[in-house]
């Protein structure tokens, strides 16, 4: 446990896109930044989500969530942030001074100037299938994300769930699978209507309003072999072959330490108030990404990391108010000087620096 206050300019709760760009982003400013992060990696919820493909970030062509990770992580790493992982923050206050002080399970006091809250819907904690024995599975062929597509190549899946993830998992897996089933307690999909439109007419076999009942194993008990349906109007009972299940139930958040704060939050929406300028009813406390929410919300990733730059702005005013209100471009930022001069030499190590 460390005694020194080491006082950082900006502490950025959450390591998801919204985090990662306000890291970079304070880094233009010249911020002394840290990061801390419950999850053991930084990525936030795109860590749920490595082969789903991102169409609608300005710039990149479709790609993979692990791509587009890999490349956050990349870019909040250029100005050398301090990161903290596995640490979860337990209390917010303010002392007298006005540093903050985040309390955190590891035992550690971090210090700052002023905070950015990134930490999306809260920490999210996977809602696993409520049958008793089920957690034996896990190791096996009971899942509640899918990593690798191919694992999945010429089996029989059944999928129970009926969101975005569910949909979008039995629309990748149909070419792949021997056969996809998709388990719903409700007719209606959350996913985009053009994707359970396509999941509709594909050969996914939809059973609707149905749940899983019960998970029979094989004669080891260690893989799943069967598994029982029930319907949720007529109670009848269906069994189905099984090679794989994957399940998506949603997600538990828990965001005590935000609720048990002075911020002002809609405890039913789960979502914290801000203005324009992405400041909150706490001096010195901005936010961003999916926590938030105020009028022109964009909830994509591109919103998420104008949220974090402006939150970012707002707490380079609140430590310097003669400060100016933005950084400047990378390409006419100083920042960037040697950092431009060390990939032009990569590029044409011969002719670099003669111009």
């Amino acid at each position: 446990m460390s005694t020194h206050e080491d006082v950082f300019d900006v502490t950025i709760i959450g390591g998801g896109p919204a985090g990662l760009y306000s890291a970079f982003y304070s880094g233009m400013r010249a911020m002394k930044t840290k990061i801390v992060e419950y999850q053991a990696e930084l990525g936030g919820k795109i860590l749920l989500y490595p082969e789903k493909i991102i169409w609608d970030i300005g710039g990149l062509p479709p790609t993979p969530g692990q791509q587009v990770l890999t490349n956050l992580n990349d870019q909040a790493r250029t100005f050398e942030p301090t990161i903290c992982t596995s640490e979860q923050i337990t209390e917010l206050t303010r002392r007298e001074d006005g540093i903050f002080l985040l309390k955190g399970t590891s035992g550690e006091t971090h210090y700052s100037k002023c905070i950015v809250l990134a930490v999306g819907h809260g920490i999210f904690k996977t809602a696993k299938l409520e049958i008793e024995g089920a957690d034996r599975y896990e190791v096996t062929n009971l899942h509640y994300t899918v990593q690798q597509l191919d694992k999945f190549k010429d089996k029989h899946v059944l999928i129970s769930g009926g969101g975005n993830s569910a949909v979008d998992w039995a629309n990748a897996l149909e070419p792949l699978a021997a056969s996809v089933k998709v388990v719903h307690r409700r007719d209606e999909f959350g996913g985009h209507e053009s994707n359970v439109i396509h999941m509709r007419n594909s050969s996914v076999e939809v059973l609707t309003p149905y749940c899983v009942e019960e998970l029979h194993g094989d004669e080891a008990g260690t893989a799943i072999e069967r598994v029982t349906l029930k319907h949720l109007e007529t109670n009848e009972l269906l069994e189905q072959q099984v090679d794989a299940v994957i399940v998506n139930h949603g997600y538990k958040m828990d965001l005590d330490f935000l609720l048990e704060s002075p911020l002002t939050f809609d405890t039913n929406e789960g979502i914290l108030a801000v203005n324009e300028k992405m400041e909150t009813s706490v001096p010195g406390v901005f936010a961003a990404g999916d926590l938030v929410n105020n009028d022109g919300k964009l909830r994509l990733i591109a919103g998420a990391y104008v949220d974090g730059a402006k939150a970012i702005n707002q707490a380079k005013l609140f430590i310097e108010p003669d400060a100016t209100s933005q950084a400047y471009v990378s390409s006419h930022n100083e920042r960037f000087a040697k950092k431009n001069e060390e990939l032009l030499k990569k590029e044409d190590p011969v002719h670099a620096g003669t111009h």
